[in-house]
């Protein structure tokens, strides 16, 4: 079975949700665990912000989170690009796996 490094893994899990997969079934889990949790807060985050801007009221609020979400999600990538372990403001102290 193909496996991934961990600078790949921490890369590949930032690039979209099925990237977030592929680096989650393909990649280092245990060295990769910081950014995979990051990743994966970041990407959920964003499906939230996706279906509430489906309502009319709060959906100009919510796009506009979409936006501030995308951005962190690229500040972790600079992260994984650099081999970096710091937690992305404001989402990054939520822990979904261990």
């Amino acid at each position: 079975m193909l496996t991934m490094d961990k600078r790949t893994t921490d890369i590949v899990a930032y690039i979209t949700f099925l990237g977030w997969i592929v680096a989650f079934v393909a990649g280092e889990k245990e060295e990769a665990k910081f950014h995979l949790n990051q990743a994966l807060v970041v990407h959920l985050t964003f499906i939230v912000f996706v279906v509430l801007a489906r309502i009319p009221i709060i959906g100009i609020v919510a796009y506009l989170l979409q936006i501030a979400v995308l951005m962190l999600g690229i500040m972790g990538l600079v992260y994984a690009v650099r081999e970096q372990d710091y937690e992305i403001p404001l989402l990054g102290c939520i822990k979904l796996f261990k």
